[in-house]
């Protein structure tokens, strides 16, 4: 086991951001949330994400307070959408695609 102890301030911040949103799924339902509240079948469609992952993902984003979850009565609906913390990832999504348009072929 690798001893994190003396991990200074940006690393440690670099492996909690990698433990929080770091898998490709978490970063799919992020990306698609940014637009808006979806229900759960417009996820699946926008990720390609099966109904197993796409429910744990999103507990985990709900858990993590990226992700709200809104229960509407009539007619019953279930939306997702980002938090005030989840929103403030706009920024690393935006320089996340620019990178990616400059050097994803290079």
């Amino acid at each position: 086991m690798v001893d994190r102890t003396d991990e200074d301030g940006p690393t440690r911040a670099i492996r909690w951001f990698a433990e929080t949103v770091g898998s490709e799924w978490h970063l799919r339902i992020l990306h698609a949330l940014r637009d808006g509240e979806h229900r759960f079948s417009e996820l699946e469609r926008r990720t390609g994400s099966s109904p197993s992952t796409l429910s744990r993902v999103l507990d985990d984003l709900a858990t993590t307070g990226l992700v709200e979850r809104r229960v509407q009565e009539r007619p019953i609906a279930t939306y997702y959408r980002l938090t005030a913390r989840g929103r403030a990832l706009a920024p690393v999504f935006d320089a996340v695609e620019t990178w990616a348009d400059e050097y994803r072929d290079a």
